[in-house]
């Protein structure tokens, strides 16, 4: 049985299909700022920010079927949805949408297919229906 590190939707994370060696997350919170006419300006919380993801790595292609890995989640992010993302150990961690994926191919074979993909994949949380997210399907109802 193939132990996942992390799933996206139905996109398995592990080492077949694309196993990350990093993990990055940053939380962000919103501050505005008015301008006082004769005095510093005045700071208003505004609250938290979405949260957005990196994951990187490397896959070697006598492991992993990288390529096509990232051709499906390139096709996930032409759909454009929300994905919940959730961890090995089964922790929900939100629904995120995919911004971005980066491939560079090295080490070719002769007949020049890569034998090493390094990637990363952007994720940005979609926010909870009904909180005033900014996420939309464009779809109206």
């Amino acid at each position: 049985m193939t132990s996942k590190l992390m799933s996206l939707g139905m996109f398995v994370f592990s080492i077949p299909t694309l196993a990350y060696d990093e993990l990055q997350r940053r939380s962000s919170w919103r501050v505005a700022r008015n301008s006082v006419v004769g005095a510093k300006d005045a700071l208003q919380f505004l609250g938290a920010d979405l949260d957005t993801i990196s994951l990187s790595g490397s896959a070697p292609a006598e492991i992993s079927k990288g390529r096509a890995s990232i051709d499906q989640l390139r096709e996930m992010a032409e759909e454009g949805e929300a994905w919940p993302l959730v961890d090995g150990s089964g922790i929900v961690w939100g629904a995120y949408i995919i911004t971005g994926i980066d491939e560079r191919q090295s080490r070719f074979t002769p007949n020049g297919t890569a034998r090493m993909i390094d990637f990363a994949i952007d994720l940005l949380e979609a926010g909870a229906p009904g909180t005033g997210s900014a996420y939309s399907t464009g779809a109206s109802g």
